[in-house]
């Protein structure tokens, strides 16, 4: 049940900070400082869920196939792959590593 209130509450925060950032004044949204903000905080963010996601395991640390299936998109990426081929390339090269492992 305490997993169920945390959703409904994290729901509910997000769909009131959304409702205030289109509820904000032009004059807001226009300073430069929270135009640099709004920015760079989402890039932020899923840069802290792709780690998480690929180094955690519990409380723990853990490097595995995953660290090189990151490795592998972060390399399609610099070489400018579509988004497609940097998925299937990443997944493949996790899957591939744990076939063999």
């Amino acid at each position: 049940m305490t997993a169920w209130i945390a959703v409904l509450v994290g729901s509910i925060g997000c769909y009131a900070w959304k409702l205030g950032g289109l509820a904000a004044p032009t004059r807001w949204v226009d300073r430069p400082a929270v135009r640099r903000f709004v920015e760079l905080v989402p890039v932020a963010l899923l840069a802290a869920l792709i780690a998480v996601q690929t180094f955690g395991s519990g409380r723990a640390l853990h490097v595995d196939a995953r660290a090189a299936g990151l490795a592998v998109a972060v390399g399609a990426v610099l070489l400018r792959a579509p988004f497609v081929v940097v998925v299937i390339a990443a997944a493949a090269a996790t899957a591939l590593l744990r076939l063999v492992g």
